[in-house]
């Protein structure tokens, strides 16, 4: 999984169809080997952290209808090599773009009606484009919902802070591994506050936890401000 791109790629490799005729092995090869990354593309989504709890596989089984999602999402990969092996075997590799898994897991986690971002201090008057938590070295998993607390266990960012549309389009986080290429991420920019977490929490060590400080410092921010709403949050990891 690619978090960066935000897509996710896989290799299926399929053998030709002996019984067929000659002029039809290799299509029979190159179906066979679609099928093969389909299978290996859902493992993969299967795999992944919704939230700090919560797999995708976890979740889809405990419905047919969003087990059907996910699987209609993933079906819509997309072939960007194919390969053929002096075997008369052949080697597809696809994609899938992450925002397909968004519409297929999000629409449960994130509430239709957001309420007012809610803080009982005094507005800030800095004017951020964006979030930045540096979690290198932490430990940090990523995942599709993760959340953002305070050292008290206070949400700070989390699907309730989100818009629906944004969340479902591009995610409720970034993720990147360096962070000046975090600070020229269209997603963020041009003046996105940086805070470094104090440390990750969680089952799956998804979420973030950063200190009670620079927590009051966003929440004043976010009172004037909607880069929280539209997701313009980026998770730095190793």
């Amino acid at each position: 999984v690619d978090w960066t791109d935000q897509m996710i790629r896989e290799i299926g490799i399929g053998a030709p169809n002996p019984n067929l005729p000659i002029g039809a092995q290799r299509a029979s090869a190159i179906e066979a080997a679609k099928r093969v990354a389909l299978r290996n593309l859902l493992e993969r989504v299967q795999g992944m952290n919704i939230t700090s709890e919560v797999t995708v596989e976890q979740y889809t089984v405990t419905s047919d209808i969003i087990y059907n999602r996910v699987e209609g999402a993933v079906k819509n990969f997309r072939v960007v090599d194919t390969r053929y092996k002096s075997d008369g075997s052949v080697e597809v590799e696809v994609e899938v773009p992450l925002s397909g898994i968004f519409g297929a897991v999000l629409t449960d986690y994130i509430p239709t009606d957001r309420p007012p971002y809610g803080y009982e201090g005094a507005p800030s008057s800095a004017v951020y484009t964006g979030l930045i938590i540096d979690a290198r070295g932490l430990g940090l998993r990523p995942a599709l919902a993760p959340k953002i607390v305070d050292q008290n266990g206070m949400e700070v960012y989390g699907t309730g802070s989100v818009s629906r549309d944004y969340a479902l389009q591009i995610g409720v986080v970034g993720y990147e591994k360096d962070i000046n290429k975090a600070r020229a991420n269209e997603r963020v920019t041009n003046n996105p506050v940086v805070v470094k977490a104090v440390e990750v929490t969680g089952t799956h060590k998804t979420d973030v936890v950063i200190s009670s400080q620079e927590a009051n410092m966003i929440r004043a921010a976010a009172v004037n401000l909607n880069f929280l709403e539209q997701c313009k949050v980026m998770l730095i990891l190793d």
